[in-house]
């Protein structure tokens, strides 16, 4: 079955074998239950099917269990032995045990490759949403990306962004007329919440070399899937963080990948674990643009597969979207468990073989209730399946497998050492220097510092008046005259505009590109 991936088998207590046709595993999908029910298990055999079949595969590792992906199995191994009677069960004459291309990332950089992007292409809707900022907060980081772009400034990391907010609160009253209240408050309030972020450790995650998607979506010389796990056990201790990186990603392939259409087999499979941290408090324009983005980005060929305990931890207008689901058990403790089971039931094509509604609280580990789309992408008749066992190792793999991968990756140091070129920080410390010499040599009555023929503001060149020219200019009450009545000034805002539009893109590109640039 070289067109579909193989989830689960029958035997006499279940239904017919369950696969999900390539073609439409980028429509998106679900899978859900109660912990312990064997999600781990269906979204590591998941990620070893779409791999052989020459699919990139990126799954967050929430737990550090996936990482024996890297490892063949073994009947010996502890965990493997109730496998094989499972594998006679379910009629899985193709089983073998085997590793499969791993690539490990962190966005700390402890346990895999460091994971960058920078503060530019975040974007300020991203990042308002990281830091937690009001509505107010969130309009005075905007202002502070619109004056880094027409000031031609690159913000790099989180040191680049501190120093635009206080080149911003120094120059408040003179924005606030032009784009409104720029308070030095609020300017404060964002300083503290930066900080607070560099504490949890997210300053490795800003910077460069940022992250090339084409480092993820790869195959390896055998034609096999490269799988990117990304080490977030000790992300999840920053949820906001882990959310806000996913969706960032998401964004990027949203912005970079060409559309394709409807391939025979998707472009990458993108697996959001915890997937309920991107929507807890989230605000209604936030969710409204994931819901953009599910419906679009199939057209490029990247599948989405959400994994949460409870299908009613993800919106509606997502959770419609999703039409491939393994549904593991739920627990009905409480009338809000049993409303949230019958939800999940209703979203299923029934069958009329059993009772979807009572299945789901009856599911034993490592059952689901299985529906993929089929012809014309119609969903199937739920089934009840016993899920395939996994090739690789289940659990975490043994060190020195690890350390082998980490040996042999194929981006090897390509991203283990930071890169800090010139940006905002550098360019704005230049000019406050500039203008603390300038200011030392007029209260010394001395020439210019730089020639004498240099903006303080901008590095241009200097109106006549600003040299002493002999219509009454003196450099003392020049120092007070405002930007307008400089025309060198004038000239070099002109230039930083037209350079600043030519890469804006790069610098003020919102989340999931140009979705949110009306907003």
């Amino acid at each position: 079955m070289t067109d579909r991936i193989f989830l689960g088998g029958g035997g006499k207590d279940y239904g017919e074998a369950q696969s999900l046709p390539l073609r439409y595993a980028n429509r998106h999908g679900l899978v859900a239950g109660a912990t312990g029910t064997g999600k781990t298990v269906s979204v590591q055999i998941m990620a070893e099917a779409f791999s052989a079949a020459g699919v990139p595969v990126f799954l967050a590792d929430v737990k550090g269990d996936l990482t024996g992906l890297c490892q063949a199995g073994s009947h010996e191994h502890k965990l493997h032995g109730p496998f094989m009677k499972r594998v006679e069960t379910i009629g899985f004459d193709d089983f073998g045990y085997e590793a499969f291309p791993v690539v490990l990332w962190d966005l700390f950089g402890e346990q895999g490759h460091p994971v960058r992007a920078t503060i530019s292409e975040m974007g300020p809707l991203m990042l308002s949403r990281l830091l937690g900022l009001n509505d107010t907060q969130e309009g005075v980081l905007n202002v502070a990306f619109r004056v880094a772009d027409e000031e031609g400034l690159l913000l790099l990391d989180l040191k680049d962004l501190r120093a635009m907010l206080a080149h911003v609160a120094d120059r408040s009253k003179e924005l606030s007329t032009e784009y409104g209240n720029v308070s030095k408050a609020s300017v404060g309030a964002i300083q503290r919440r930066l900080l607070t972020l560099e504490n949890q450790g997210a300053a490795s995650f800003f910077g460069e070399p940022a992250l090339k998607l084409a480092d993820m979506i790869a195959t390896g010389p055998d034609g096999r899937g490269q799988i990117n796990l990304l080490a977030a056990d000790r992300l999840m201790g920053a949820p906001r963080l882990y959310a806000t990186f996913l969706l960032w990603l998401l964004s990027e392939l949203f912005e970079e990948l060409p559309e394709v259409g409807d391939p025979d087999k998707p472009v990458l499979v993108f697996f959001f674990d915890e997937a309920h941290l991107l929507f807890d408090n989230a605000p209604p324009a936030l969710i409204e643009k994931v819901e953009q983005v599910a419906r679009l980005i199939r057209s490029k060929g990247v599948g989405v597969y959400f994994i949460t305990q409870n299908p009613a931890d993800v919106p509606e207008g997502v959770l419609g979207q999703l039409g491939n689901r393994v549904q593991h058990a739920l627990r009905a403790f409480t009338p809000r468990d049993r409303k949230a089971v019958k939800a999940a039931a209703e979203t299923f094509r029934p069958n009329p073989s059993f009772d979807t509604l009572e299945a789901i609280t009856a599911l034993g580990v490592g059952e689901a209730l299985v529906s993929t789309l089929e012809k014309k992408g119609v969903p199937s008749v739920v089934q009840r399946t016993l899920i395939r066992p996994p090739s690789s190792v289940l659990g975490p793999a043994d060190p020195a497998a690890l350390t082998a991968v980490r040996g042999a990756s194929p981006v090897g140091g390509l991203y283990d050492q930071t890169q800090d070129r010139e940006s905002a920080f550098e360019r704005l410390q230049q000019r406050a220097e500039q203008v603390a010499a300038e200011a030392e040599q007029a209260e010394a009555g001395g020439p210019a510092p730089y020639g004498g023929g240099h903006s303080r503001r901008y590095g241009g060149p200097m109106s006549r008046g600003d040299q002493g020219a002999p219509w009454g200019g003196n450099r003392r009450n020049s120092t007070k005259r405002s930007r307008g009545d400089s025309v060198g000034t004038a000239f070099a805002k002109s230039l930083a505009r037209s350079v600043g539009t030519r890469i804006g893109k790069q610098l003020v590109r919102g989340v999931l590109g140009g979705l949110f640039r009306g907003r």
